[in-house]
């Protein structure tokens, strides 16, 4: 098992950057692909990115692919999401989430341990 937390989000405006971080805790972390998801208000929860786990393969939504970077460290036991250019449609809350596995996957329900979420605001 492995719990999650996010942290790195806040209010930037458009064009500006973030780096988000999710911390894991457990003994396995090197056992799990993982990804980050985003929801906004009345909208369904979305993939946004999601890497291997050994950081060798990395899927992207199309809607940040060459804006975004997924990242983790084993060792630190951290997955990251480089944001830049970011836009007022990035706006959500974004949440990391674990998957006992080789490779990750574009689904919420591929996924077994969630984040509580950390809130991200594009301004205009």
């Amino acid at each position: 098992q492995v719990q999650l937390v996010e942290s790195g989000g806040g209010l930037v405006q458009a064009g500006g950057s973030l780096r988000l971080s999710c911390a894991a805790s457990g003994r396995t972390f090197s056992s799990y692909a993982m990804g980050w998801f985003r929801q906004a208000p009345g909208k369904e929860r979305e993939f946004v990115a999601g890497i291997d786990l050994n950081g060798g393969d990395t899927l992207y939504a199309d809607s940040v692919k060459g804006r975004f970077t997924i990242s983790r460290d084993n060792a630190k036991k951290q997955v990251y999401l480089q944001m830049n250019s970011l836009k007022p449609e990035d706006t959500a809350i974004y949440s990391c989430a674990a998957r006992a596995g080789v490779v990750a996957g574009r689904r919420p329900y591929d996924y077994a341990y969630w984040g509580q979420g950390t809130q991200v605001t594009v301004s205009s």
